[in-house]
């Protein structure tokens, strides 16, 4: 049987499992309940997290474009207030586990867990045969506590990761933040570009190497911090139409902001939509446009948020 190598301070621990892709607000509802409970019990908080997507293996064509990295989905559970985060190397041979298989050897045998939390929708082991009525016999039978979070609705239905990838592909970038709970966060290495900002009078950090879903080609709102200070930035997903530029890049340009990035990482936390990519007839329709869409930004994002 597959043996999972847990360091021992995670061991003995209340621990919540799974994708936890966006850590949106149904996930936070969930890992508030391990704090709690984590507390009770006087044992470490974990959240435990799959890499890569059990769908990348067993279906690779149907695998989801993942909202955030591994690195920034460590980040958002940290910050949620779990002690420690445990990425699950997935494998064939995890999958083949069944349900009971995994229960002992991972959560057991693994973690010696001492308290579950999971929503309502959990499944787990081959096939995703097992549920939350299996995992409460099981942990019952094991003397682990259990507590089943229900899930978080709103009037669209059970807030979830799929939800929020629909509202990023269609550019609806505030209700998909809505839904997180947080900004939707965008890191990369800035990179030389073809400086038509900076002729156009508005001067932009080229993002390149970027990992996590993107909402679609359009124009964004958002923020940054450079150097402890907090900036509104306007964002350009997509090709530049104007020039007949098809490449697919992302062009932040950073209001009241002088300075040298290029060879840095940037992290833009992204808010809000501004409007549609578009061609304009001339440059100087494309300034006046960029302009207008600056004034947006600085309108509509709080950087005290």
């Amino acid at each position: 049987m597959l043996q999972i190598t847990v360091p021992e301070p995670l061991r003995n621990c209340c621990l919540t499992l799974g994708n936890f892709d966006g850590v949106h607000r149904g996930h936070l509802q969930i890992l508030s309940a391990v704090r709690r409970l984590a507390d009770e019990l006087l044992v470490p908080a974990v959240a435990v997290t799959f890499s890569p997507h059990p769908l990348a293996l067993l279906r690779p064509g149907a695998a989801p474009s993942v909202i955030t990295s591994i690195a920034e989905r460590t980040r958002l559970l940290l910050a949620s207030g779990v002690d420690q985060v445990f990425v699950l190397p997935v494998t064939p041979q995890l999958l083949q586990m069944t349900a009971v298989e995994f229960f002992d050897s991972v959560l057991l045998r693994g973690f010696s867990a001492r308290g579950i939390v999971e929503g309502p929708n959990f499944h787990f082991g081959r096939g995703r045969d097992g549920n939350t009525a299996l995992l409460t016999t099981l942990c019952q039978r094991s003397g682990v506590t259990f507590v089943e979070v229900p899930s978080l609705d709103d009037m669209m239905g059970m807030i979830s990761s799929s939800r929020i990838r629909e509202l990023l592909g269609a550019g609806v970038l505030s209700e998909a933040v809505h839904q997180l709970g947080h900004p939707l966060r965008v890191t990369g290495e800035v990179t030389s570009g073809a400086q038509r900002g900076r002729t156009l009078g508005f001067p932009t950090a080229n993002l390149t190497g970027i990992e996590g879903l993107l909402p679609a080609n359009g124009v964004y709102g958002g923020r940054c911090e450079v150097a402890g200070r907090r900036f509104a930035v306007a964002v350009s997903i997509g090709p530049n139409p104007t020039f007949a530029d098809e490449r697919q890049k992302v062009e932040c340009h950073i209001v009241n902001f002088s300075g040298d990035l290029y060879g840095q990482r940037l992290a833009v936390d992204l808010l809000t939509e501004i409007r549609p990519l578009k061609s304009f007839v001339s440059v100087d329709e494309l300034r006046a446009q960029i302009a207008a869409d600056v004034e947006a930004v600085i309108r509509r994002v709080d950087l005290g948020g």
